[in-house]
């Protein structure tokens, strides 16, 4: 599936937060936005979850505004799901918050978030050798190490942030040998040893 002319995207208040915060309704939206509309049983086929499962967690999705019925894809009581959006920003004014549910919310969504990462790349590294060898040069798992004050560190993350969506609308993206390529950044402080 081609992702659409417009990526449009959605920042993250309080209650679309909480709305969105467990593990397996953020693996529907993902799933949703990668691969399309489907219905709760597919998704639940998929994700060895119940249909029943499925079905309340899309409904919450829904009612905040995360997904939507496609109803040119339904028959009888058939219903398919589609994602509104195709990414979700995450606003730092969220740390602030002094809600115990809104922190509880960020610490699921973060670690979750985490999760789909880590499995995304253990994935790519356990089917490495099924991809032809052009891609396994133009892949990249770096990691650098920089002391930087926290207002360099935004402006780096700013400017990482816009050459990537340079590249959203190459002309490329059509090309026979072009595939679904993910990218994931992680920038955060530590501590001296």
């Amino acid at each position: 599936m081609s992702e659409p002319e417009e990526h449009l995207s959605r920042t993250l208040n309080p209650r679309a937060l909480r709305g969105l915060a467990h593990p397996l309704r953020i693996q529907l939206l993902r799933i949703l936005r990668r691969s399309g509309p489907a219905t709760a049983s597919q998704l639940a086929e998929r994700l060895g979850e119940s249909s029943g499962a499925t079905s309340y967690h899309l409904r919450q999705l829904a009612a905040h505004g995360f997904v939507e019925d496609d109803p040119a894809l339904g028959k009888g009581r058939e219903r398919w799901w589609k994602a509104t959006l195709q990414s979700t920003t995450f606003d730092e004014s969220l740390y602030k918050n002094p809600d115990p549910e809104v922190r509880g919310a960020i610490a699921v969504y973060t670690h979750e978030i985490a999760n789909i990462h880590t499995q995304e790349l253990n994935t790519y590294l356990g089917t490495r050798h099924d991809w032809h060898e052009s891609w396994l040069g133009a892949s990249d798992m770096s990691d650098f190490t920089l002391r930087l004050p926290a207002e360099k560190l935004r402006e780096l993350d700013e400017r990482i942030h816009a050459l990537i969506e340079s590249y959203r609308d190459v002309e490329e993206k059509d090309a026979p040998d072009a595939e679904r390529v993910r990218i994931h950044f992680h920038a955060f402080p530590q501590r001296e040893d």
